[in-house]
């Protein structure tokens, strides 16, 4: 006799190992299954091998989705804070690194022993390496064909994730489902992902490799697909062109065909905060040649690079008229660059677009059409900033589905 389970969720990385073992606890059968060797690889390799878990602010305004309101609910009743003491309980100590960004001292892989021990609790069943084949109504209940057989659940939960990395196994299979039952799908494509740039745009920015400097970055427009953005973070320089956060939070929010812009002091912090203007306008610097003037404020070899490009290496700021500082200026305040593309979803931590939110209840993240049908974690029409508000949102999205169960 088929075993009827309360959940079969499909997907065993962060959002499904989370959510199976939250949903076991509270005494629901859940069978996991997920057609990987080995699970939860793309966490053990996060992060540097660290695991960025989970963000200290992470909030409604950390996420792209096209509707920015859809992430509040299950954020608000799963909070960084309930992780961060969940992450304690299991004795894993962490460290911030960087704007709220949180990592494990030691290793990933702390944080996938903890996920399945967590699922040990519940009496979670894992099976895999297991290939769904459909997945079906039947009935009251749903079938979940697999090459294992047939199992029979009140509740399918999609959980598997985006088509970033495609070497660790990311497929579609979540997004085909959601197509299969009529579910309106926002086309995907690559997020926090270096961006492609042509041999020449850079000219004797090549000179630079290996450079990082903190900067202002702006991309997208308020008429693009989820808006603009502007973020201040560490930008590298590469014999390919621009990488580093940076580039990779505005490569989220950049359509084909638009440039990014970058403000390279926008990034400068001093006592008293610093006055752009004052820079090009206090008449103290007068006998003090241009890259000198620039160098106290932008590294000595990017210095140079900029006094080059506007033609005044060598001159003293006096001989610098009103109307070359200006382009000065806004060759270094506003300096424009249009990317040829992205290195692809091979080098992409996630996807912007995913299952529309309008198909889904915000409170359960359950189907609207679809009685019994979940979609959880990346698969969702939401993408986090960089710095662990992708793992939040595979916590919190799951968290909210378990509790619905």
């Amino acid at each position: 006799m088929t075993k009827t389970w309360d959940a079969i969720i499909v997907g065993g990385g962060a959002a499904g190992l989370f959510c199976a073992g939250v949903a076991g606890q509270l005494g629901k059968k859940v069978l996991v299954l997920d057609h990987a060797q080995v699970l939860g690889e793309k966490i053990r390799i996060s992060g540097g091998g660290r695991c960025n878990f989970t963000n200290l602010h992470s909030g409604s305004a950390n996420f792209l989705s096209l509707n920015q309101h859809f992430v509040k609910s299950a954020l608000a009743r799963y909070p960084a804070s309930e992780f961060i003491k969940l992450v304690t309980s299991h004795g894993i100590d962490y460290h911030e690194k960087h704007q709220g960004q949180l990592f494990c001292d030691d290793s990933a892989k702390q944080i996938i022993e903890m996920l399945f021990s967590e699922c040990t609790k519940g009496k979670v069943t894992i099976r895999h390496p297991v290939s769904v084949a459909s997945i079906m109504r039947d009935d009251s209940d749903w079938a979940v064909h697999a090459n294992t057989g047939v199992e029979k659940s009140k509740a399918v939960i999609m959980a598997t994730g985006g088509l970033p990395v495609p070497a660790i196994g990311a497929t579609a299979y979540s997004l085909d489902i959601a197509k299969q039952f009529g579910l309106t799908v926002i086309d995907p494509r690559p997020a926090l992902v270096p961006l492609s740039f042509t041999a020449n745009t850079f000219g004797n920015l090549n000179d630079l490799a290996g450079l990082s400097v903190p900067v202002r970055i702006a991309a997208g427009s308020k008429g693009h697909r989820y808006g603009a953005c502007r973020f201040i973070e560490d930008l590298l320089l590469t014999h390919k062109g621009l990488s580093g956060p940076a580039v990779l939070q505005a490569s989220s929010y950049w359509e084909e065909g638009e440039p990014i812009h970058i403000d390279w002091l926008g990034a400068i912090e001093r006592p008293g905060g610093f006055n752009c203007d004052e820079l090009f306008n206090n008449e103290e610097n007068r006998l003090k040649l241009t890259e000198t003037i620039l160098a106290s404020v932008l590294p000595q070899r990017l210095a140079k690079v900029f006094a080059e490009q506007k033609n005044l290496m060598g001159r003293k700021w006096a001989e610098v008229s009103k109307k070359d500082r200006q382009a000065l200026k806004e060759l270094i305040t506003n300096w424009s660059v249009k990317p040829a593309g992205t290195l692809g979803w091979k080098k992409a931590e996630v996807m912007v677009g995913g299952v529309d939110t309008k198909e889904l209840d915000g409170q359960t993240m359950m189907s609207r059409k679809h009685p019994g049908l979940f979609f959880i974690g990346e698969c969702v029409d939401v993408t986090g900033h960089l710095g662990g508000h992708n793992f939040q949102w595979a916590w919190a999205s799951g968290f909210a589905c378990a509790q619905a169960l």
